[in-house]
């Protein structure tokens, strides 16, 4: 394994809206730089980053994938992300540790949902941002189109540092506006040949070199003042301002090329090593120190202390669980001892390893910046952080978004129902953004992710895995019975078939409470009517009806029984006599106090572009909302309403399809409240219909 200094080092996420061809980059950089021999096809499955089962058989990335690849005697760790919404977490991981985002645009479709959602993402962590226009050798790409589009979206900071020779079928090169320079590629992007810059693009050049070089002079004031001046920039004020630029977030430079050609591929890893910043560039690293109990800072040297920051967690078919890390500051050693931070216990290294897709080379050692795995950790999981015990310090964790959408789950065979619950708990542990839990209300196992494709993926994944098949439905919704009027009613239960009998006789009233107060029994029996021993098994039998209903199956809320008289025998009476009549005559009362089903409602606060405000409000109102206000959030509008949780099971995939995946939510239970007649009727049949079966 060959060695590199922290200044060597390069990180930079690749993100995009789905199918942006990132993975197809990461082949092209990957072969263009030697790693790999053969350049694979996303729609052949036989790409270094695509190499899940899922992901060969569906032709998108679901996981993050390491890609490290040297390039002019640095190391640059490419980190593949998914594009698609359902796997936003991974993006969240991945930029997480990070030292530059690399945002992909087609250069046919231009700016897309995705690609303004993962420029915030970037922002969020304070990366640095470029763009790379991809797919220039497609029919209609037009960067001209593309460029203004990205300006137009994110601002004075982006100008293009290269620029496409040639489009469509004729696309042949890039240009680069630092070094002034036309650069063709042929056999398969392997070879590339320098020559002067074509005549027809004499003056676009110098168009856009000028804004770039205005770009680049704002980042510095001395800078700025010599070209407004009229001064000319040295290549060396050019080249350190583009790096100043992109480190500061002040310049996002836009590259272009072709992933599938292999064409600006090259060129791009050049300005990687000249332009974008190494770990000891971007700075320390801050977090929690546990013995001082204030932040501290990390420096990303070797000389620091170790500490290192677990992005994602897989399960590995060969080694096991694999935990991703990126070494913050120190040296990550191969069989040494490392003290969890989060979960304050040593955990016992093992050997080190170097990722590129799903194959693994062993590292003695890894320094600060860089990145890698290390397999079998027992208590660490993702968002920890391994460091010195003598120097412990923690790291703040990833903030993942939780999940929007929740199906309910059986084995398709009986024999698998414990098997289910832990091969599900074991994939809990790869995705942050996954959850499951048993709903002891409704008795249904629920699984919640970040959309359909999501749950599809998981579902999948247990059937190869663990070898079990489930079937999936819509989670059962917990409804409530509550009554609205009175009633005074009798109970009696007698049994005589020869010896000792049995008798209970009760008189209850009952009636309904404020909401939210539950049940409530209430004894004013006088007399010894009902022997006091005998009492509390009548509210015993009440109970036990209340749990399952009476109406639909569901419990029963906001009711108060009364027990205000009976009989008994002095032979036949017993307890469960009693309990018998409480709940029988808890039975016939209910139906005769006006029931009504209860549905839960839910808080749903909706952030969505102005553009698409008549569509959720008009989708609201057909999911028996109520809209309770707007008001304006940054770009967007903050919806707020409430709904029945019975029409919002799909709302995450009803939203993604009216914006474009431009809207998100928010959900929160409020309260219960009566299901009008229309819909309980065919929910109360249905549960009559099962008691027959």
């Amino acid at each position: 394994m060959k060695h590199y200094t922290t200044e060597q080092l390069r990180n930079i996420c690749l993100v995009g809206h789905g199918g942006a061809g990132k993975s197809s980059f990461l082949e092209a950089a990957l072969y263009g730089s030697g790693a790999i021999d053969r350049m694979g096809r996303v729609d052949e499955g036989n790409t270094v980053s695509d190499h899940d089962p899922e992901e060969v058989k569906r032709a998108i990335s679901i996981s993050t994938s390491l890609g490290p690849c040297e390039w002019q005697g640095h190391k640059v760790n490419f980190i593949d992300t998914p594009g698609y919404f359902d796997f936003v977490g991974e993006v969240k991981g991945a930029l997480r540790i990070a030292d530059a985002a690399l945002v992909f645009a087609c250069a046919v479709s231009g700016v897309e949902v995705g690609t303004e959602k993962v420029w915030s993402f970037a922002g969020d962590n304070k990366l640095p941002r470029a763009f790379f226009i991809n797919k220039m050798d497609r029919e209609n790409a037009n960067f001209d189109r593309v460029v203004e589009q990205l300006k137009q979206t994110f601002g004075t900071s982006v100008a293009p540092l290269q620029i496409p020779i040639g489009a469509e079928a004729k696309f042949a090169g890039v240009v680069d506006l630092l070094t002034q320079k036309a650069y063709y590629y042929s056999e398969n992007g392997k070879k590339v040949e320098e020559k002067p810059i074509p005549a027809d693009l004499a003056d676009k050049v110098e168009t856009y070199r000028a804004a770039l070089l205005e770009a680049i002079a704002e980042t510095d004031d001395d800078l700025l003042m010599k070209f407004l001046e009229g001064e000319a920039l040295t290549d060396e004020e050019v080249m350190k301002g583009a790096k100043v630029g992109i480190l500061t977030g002040k310049l996002a430079p836009i590259f272009c090329g072709s992933s599938l050609k292999n064409i600006g591929i090259r060129s791009f890893l050049d300005a990687v090593v000249s332009c974008f910043p190494s770990p000891a560039e971007q700075g320390a690293q801050t977090g929690m120190g546990l013995k001082s109990g204030v932040e501290e800072q990390r420096a990303s040297s070797v000389n620091a202390p170790f500490s290192a920051f677990v992005f994602k967690t897989m399960a590995d078919p060969y080694v096991g669980k694999l935990s991703l890390f990126r070494v913050y500051s120190g040296v990550f050693k191969s069989d040494s001892v490392a003290f969890n931070a989060k979960k304050e216990s040593q955990e016992r290294i093992g050997q080190l390893f170097i990722v590129r897709g799903k194959f693994q080379e062993a590292a003695s050692e890894l320094v600060a910046g860089d990145i890698g795995a290390v397999a079998k950790l027992q208590a660490t999981g993702t968002g920890d952080t391994l460091c010195d015990k003598d120097n412990p310090i923690r790291y703040q964790g990833i903030t993942f978004p939780n999940p929007v959408m929740s199906l309910a789950v059986e084995p398709k065979s009986k024999g698998d129902e414990e098997k289910i619950g832990s091969s599900f708990t074991r994939l809990q542990e790869e995705d942050p953004t996954f959850s499951v839990r048993r709903d002891t209300e409704t008795r249904q196992m629920i699984i919640s992710g970040m959309g359909d494709l999501h749950l599809e993926v998981i579902v999948s994944r247990i059937a190869k895995k663990f070898g079990v098949e489930v079937v999936l439905s819509l989670p059962r919704v917990p409804y409530r019975e509550a009554i609205r009027g009175n009633t005074r009613i009798e109970g009696k239960h007698k049994k005589q078939s020869g010896g000792k009998g049995q008798f209970g006789h009760v008189w209850i009233e009952m009636g309904p409470t404020e909401p939210g107060v539950g049940f409530e029994f209430v004894d004013k029996v006088f007399g010894g009517s009902v022997p006091r021993n005998f009492i509390p098994a009548v509210e015993k039998g009440i109970r036990e009806v209340l749990e399952d209903g009476v109406l639909a199956g569901y419990p029963v809320v906001d009711t108060r029984v009364t027990l205000v008289d009976g009989s008994s025998h002095p032979v036949d009476s017993s307890e469960m006599a009693f309990k018998i009549a409480g709940s029988l005559a808890f039975k016939k009362g209910f139906m005769m106090c006006r029931p009504i089903l209860l549905e839960p409602i839910m808080n749903v606060d909706v952030s969505v572009p102005d553009d698409y405000m008549g569509d959720i409000i008009g989708d609201l109102n057909k999911k028996r909302g109520r809209i309770l206000g707007m008001e304006p959030t940054g770009d967007l509008q903050m919806v707020k309403a409430q709904a029945p949780l019975a029409e919002l099971f799909k709302y995450a995939t009803d939203l993604r399809s009216m914006t474009q995946g431009r809207a998100s939510f928010a959900m929160t239970h409020s309260h219960y409240e009566e299901v009008p007649s229309m819909v309980a009727e065919p929910i109360i049949a249905a549960a009559a219909r099962k008691d027959e079966e």
